[in-house]
Protein backbone atom coordinates (compact mmCIF):
# COMPACT_ATOMS: atom_id res chain seq x y z
CA UNK A 1 0.00 0.00 0.00
CA UNK A 2 1.45 3.35 -1.08
CA UNK A 3 0.53 6.50 0.80
CA UNK A 4 0.22 9.71 -1.22
CA UNK A 5 -0.28 13.18 0.23
CA UNK A 6 -1.86 15.71 -2.11
CA UNK A 7 -2.08 19.50 -1.84
CA UNK A 8 -5.45 21.06 -1.01
CA UNK A 9 -6.24 22.17 -4.58
CA UNK A 10 -5.81 18.62 -5.94
CA UNK A 11 -7.80 17.11 -3.04
CA UNK A 12 -10.61 19.54 -3.83
CA UNK A 13 -10.48 18.70 -7.55
CA UNK A 14 -10.63 14.97 -6.79
CA UNK A 15 -13.25 15.30 -4.06
CA UNK A 16 -10.93 13.84 -1.43
CA UNK A 17 -11.52 15.01 2.12
CA UNK A 18 -8.34 13.74 3.74
CA UNK A 19 -4.82 14.78 2.84
CA UNK A 20 -3.62 11.23 2.32
CA UNK A 21 -4.68 8.65 -0.26
CA UNK A 22 -3.77 4.96 -0.06
CA UNK A 23 -3.19 3.11 -3.32
CA UNK A 24 -2.40 -0.47 -4.28
CA UNK A 25 0.39 -0.62 -6.85
CA UNK A 26 0.88 -3.65 -9.07
CA UNK A 27 4.58 -4.24 -9.66
CA UNK A 28 7.38 -1.87 -8.78
CA UNK A 29 6.53 1.37 -6.97
CA UNK A 30 7.67 4.31 -9.08
CA UNK A 31 6.37 7.85 -9.44
CA UNK A 32 4.87 6.81 -12.80
CA UNK A 33 3.10 3.74 -11.37
CA UNK A 34 1.76 5.75 -8.43
CA UNK A 35 0.45 8.47 -10.73
CA UNK A 36 -1.12 5.83 -13.00
CA UNK A 37 -2.94 4.33 -10.00
CA UNK A 38 -3.91 7.78 -8.69
CA UNK A 39 -5.35 8.85 -12.06
CA UNK A 40 -7.23 5.55 -12.36
CA UNK A 41 -8.78 5.98 -8.91
CA UNK A 42 -9.42 9.71 -9.41
CA UNK A 43 -9.84 10.36 -13.17
CA UNK A 44 -10.47 14.06 -12.59
CA UNK A 45 -6.76 14.38 -11.72
CA UNK A 46 -5.70 13.40 -15.25
CA UNK A 47 -3.84 16.36 -16.69
CA UNK A 48 -3.55 18.16 -13.35
CA UNK A 49 -0.31 16.53 -12.16
CA UNK A 50 1.23 15.59 -15.50
CA UNK A 51 0.56 16.60 -19.08
CA UNK A 52 -2.08 14.57 -20.97
CA UNK A 53 0.12 14.04 -24.02
CA UNK A 54 3.72 13.96 -22.84
CA UNK A 55 2.95 12.47 -19.38
CA UNK A 56 5.63 14.83 -17.97
CA UNK A 57 5.25 16.50 -14.58
CA UNK A 58 3.51 19.87 -14.72
CA UNK A 59 5.91 22.80 -14.06
CA UNK A 60 4.48 23.76 -10.66
CA UNK A 61 4.16 20.23 -9.27
CA UNK A 62 6.96 18.61 -7.27
CA UNK A 63 7.42 15.11 -5.79
CA UNK A 64 9.13 14.48 -2.45
CA UNK A 65 9.84 11.30 -0.50
CA UNK A 66 12.01 10.68 2.56
CA UNK A 67 13.13 14.35 2.57
CA UNK A 68 14.37 14.08 -1.03
CA UNK A 69 13.16 15.94 -4.11
CA UNK A 70 12.27 13.30 -6.72
CA UNK A 71 10.86 15.80 -9.22
CA UNK A 72 13.74 15.53 -11.68
CA UNK A 73 14.37 11.79 -11.27
CA UNK A 74 13.17 9.52 -14.10
CA UNK A 75 9.49 8.66 -13.47
CA UNK A 76 10.33 4.94 -13.74
CA UNK A 77 13.00 5.09 -11.00
CA UNK A 78 12.06 2.96 -7.98
CA UNK A 79 10.71 4.86 -4.99
CA UNK A 80 12.61 4.59 -1.70
CA UNK A 81 11.83 1.43 0.30
CA UNK A 82 10.16 3.45 3.07
CA UNK A 83 7.63 4.77 0.53
CA UNK A 84 7.17 1.43 -1.25
CA UNK A 85 6.43 -0.25 2.11
CA UNK A 86 3.98 2.45 3.19
CA UNK A 87 6.07 3.74 6.12
CA UNK A 88 6.53 7.13 4.48
CA UNK A 89 4.22 8.95 2.05
CA UNK A 90 4.97 10.23 -1.44
CA UNK A 91 4.32 13.96 -1.27
CA UNK A 92 2.84 15.73 -4.28
CA UNK A 93 3.46 19.42 -3.68
CA UNK A 94 2.16 22.42 -5.58
CA UNK A 95 5.04 24.89 -5.95
CA UNK A 96 4.38 28.58 -5.44
CA UNK A 97 5.85 31.27 -7.64
CA UNK A 98 5.69 35.00 -7.29
CA UNK A 99 7.66 38.13 -7.52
Amino acid sequence: MIRVELPAHLRTLAGIGAGEVRLEIAGQATVASVLDALETAYPMLRGAIRDHTTRKRRPFIRFFACSEDLSHDPPEAPLPEAVASGKEPLLVVGAIAGG
